[in-house]
């Protein structure tokens, strides 16, 4: 009986054991993920910086903590699109010194499986990919949009902008409307020496002229235009003038005039609405339904990250070729880097779907990764 009973206790121990093994290394991880991010970080201020100084300051006066300032605001984008190789090195980094102070070799030795110490990392990463989603990149966007609405004041005030016509597009799944106004009353909605190009879409969605509308005003009220002067003339039709016309409308008078942000400028929570608004605009979203799938998909990219980063550096010290390895799995994060930038760029000109843009290299990333994961520790 006494035998019997000490056996839960042994067990425990050992369970208990493992759980602070697994703490460990999740806390050794961590550190070296930070590490990771203020050496990515720093470099990219010190780039920033000398770029910033260069487009705006050296074209207005500004004073260094100006041109500083903008740094912090642009900075946060171009971090968030390299935070995978901060978890890939900093993976790498707590792997590879675990290796050479022999704890691999002593957590080996206890029984512990790879699997049990390197998915707490990556679970890790999932989560701050989940932060990253919700918190850090609407705040990237936010800075960014203050830095390219900065930059542009302090632009515009240093080279005076000559006043550019108003284009506008409005349309529906019959009709798109093509809207040219010479001048904008501003504030407010009115238009001067407006242009309709009203084009109707055939059975295969193409557009084909159908009647042009020239206003002398135009003001854009809820649901249609009011136009004031107006001469309508269809395709081979005589032109028929109306002192007063109404038009409908699909834009929205409190954003119409609203230029369309970047993509990286506009939060993840805003971007449903973005898209919506754009396509019922008129016009193509497909650069900001990239942008919201690539973000989707930044917990599993992150994770297969710290994977690969761990797989990499599993191979024991006394067997050699550590080094070579380390390096391959450097090589294949640019790898796999270069391959979501050119999948990027095939979404944006649709080629690919944004869908499969978006997800195909995060999802290739993780299987290689658990493939190497399972080549390394099963055999």
């Amino acid at each position: 009986m006494n035998r019997i009973e000490a056996r839960p206790g042994r067990l425990a121990a050992v369970n208990l054991g493992l759980g602070r093994i697994e703490r460990y290394v999740l806390r050794q991880t961590l550190f070296a993920v930070l590490g990771a991010l203020a050496v990515i970080g720093a470099v990219i201020l010190l780039i920033d910086f000398v770029t910033v100084a260069r487009e705006v300051g050296a074209r207005t006066e500004v004073g260094f903590l100006d041109v500083f300032g903008l740094t912090l605001m642009k900075a946060p984008n171009t971090v968030l699109t390299l935070l995978p190789f901060v978890f890939l090195f900093g993976v790498l980094a707590a792997f590879v010194s675990f290796n050479r102070r022999s704890e691999l070799i002593a957590m080996r030795a206890a029984g512990v499986s790879a699997w049990r110490f390197i998915f707490p990392a990556a679970g890790a990463a999932f989560v701050i990919g989940l932060l990253t989603i919700f918190a850090f990149s609407p705040l990237a966007s936010w800075l960014s949009e203050r830095y390219e609405r900065r930059s542009a004041e302090l632009l515009q005030s240093y080279v005076p902008v000559a006043p550019e016509d108003v284009w506008l597009r409005q349309g529906d799944g019959r009709t798109q409307v093509v809207i040219r106004a010479r001048t904008r009353v501003s504030p407010g909605d009115r238009l001067r020496d407006v242009s309709f190009y009203v084009y109707t879409l055939d059975d295969r969605g193409q557009p084909e002229p159908s009647r042009t509308i020239e206003a002398r005003e135009a003001v854009l009220r809820k649901g249609f235009w009011q136009l004031y002067g107006a001469r309508e003339a269809g395709a081979g039709e005589q032109a028929v003038a109306y002192e007063t016309l109404s038009i409908p409308s699909t834009l929205n008078p409190a954003n119409a005039f609203e230029k369309f942000a970047q993509p990286r400028s506009v939060p993840f929570w805003t971007l449903p609405g973005m898209i919506s608004r754009i396509e019922g605009a008129g016009f193509t979203a497909t650069a900001y339904s990239l942008r919201f799938h690539q973000l989707l998909a930044t917990p599993l990219l992150f994770a297969a990250m710290s994977i690969l980063g761990a797989a990499f550096s599993l191979r024991l010290m006394r067997l050699g070729g550590l080094a070579l390895l380390a390096g391959s799995g450097v090589a294949l994060g640019f790898v796999i880097f270069f391959f979501n930038e050119l999948s990027g760029a095939l979404g944006k000109a649709e080629i690919i779907p944004p869908l499969a843009a978006g997800w195909i290299p995060p999802l290739i990333a993780f299987l290689s990764a658990f493939t190497l994961l399972f080549h390394t520790e099963d055999g």
